[in-house]
């Protein structure tokens, strides 16, 4: 009977993970299919470019809380299972990348599951296996973003502020060892759904925000400001002078 209920949980966390929140969010705020918008993919950071801060902030809450979610329902239906408490999340981000409820087929005829890149949902798993991670992580993700400008740096940061965090209270004797699994097998879910951005960091063209995008646009004023002042208008002045 327990295997019955745990394959149940699993089950329900894949479905819970497979709700594509940014998708019905971007669609009711603007009409506008996200799967057609830049990256394709359904989460929050996709859902802002389409529809603005509040339809991307709205998507990762509910992405967030999606994936809480699970880890709340297999501790009550297992509460004594830790296994089934990791593999809960990781199940809902599965979902979340590979959406059963956005089954697709491509050109070639094979049958494609579209989603997004699992951050949220993984940092909503962290937040339901321990509730003061959440606190903790989102500070220190919003100044990896900022210092670094890259939004796939940041997400790949969750995996591992998960891994580190659960190791620590594993090794205080606060946790189980187990949950350092969660964030190992998130981490690996994440970099597999961002291949496309990993290449373009490689080489360069992945696309930079925060304090990179500020010290660049002040390099560049400084620079036309300094060409506004050159020799050609020094001559204009003495001119008129």
């Amino acid at each position: 009977m327990s295997i019955l209920i745990d394959a149940g949980i699993l089950l329900a966390s894949y479905l819970f993970g497979s709700i594509p929140f940014g998708l019905l969010i971007v669609k009711l705020a603007t009409g506008k299919d996200l799967r057609k918008v830049e990256s394709g993919r359904t989460g929050g950071t996709n859902a802002m470019r389409a529809a603005g801060f509040a339809a991307g902030f709205g998507t990762a809450l509910l992405d967030i809380l999606k994936s809480a979610a699970t880890v709340w329902l297999a501790k009550y239906f297992s509460p004594s299972n830790a296994w089934i408490h990791l593999l809960a999340p990781v199940m809902a981000v599965i979902g979340h990348n590979h959406s059963i409820f956005l089954i697709e087929r491509r050109p070639d005829g094979r049958l494609h599951l579209r989603g997004g890149a699992g951050g949220a949902a993984a940092l909503g798993g962290t937040f339901g296996l321990w509730w003061p991670a959440l606190p903790i992580m989102l500070p220190l993700g919003i100044v990896i973003w900022w210092v670094f400008g890259y939004a796939s740096v940041t997400t790949l940061s969750i995996g591992l502020m998960t891994m580190i965090i659960f190791a620590i209270r594993a090794a205080l004797g606060l946790g189980p060892w187990e949950y350092v699994l969660y964030g190992l097998l998130a981490e690996l879910l994440m970099v597999w759904a961002l291949r496309p951005n990993l290449k373009r960091l490689l080489n360069g063209t992945e696309r930079r925000h925060g304090l990179p995008v500020m010290l660049q646009q002040q390099k560049e004023a400084r620079l036309n400001a300094a060409r506004s002042a050159g020799p050609g208008n020094d001559a204009g002045d003495d001119k008129e002078n």
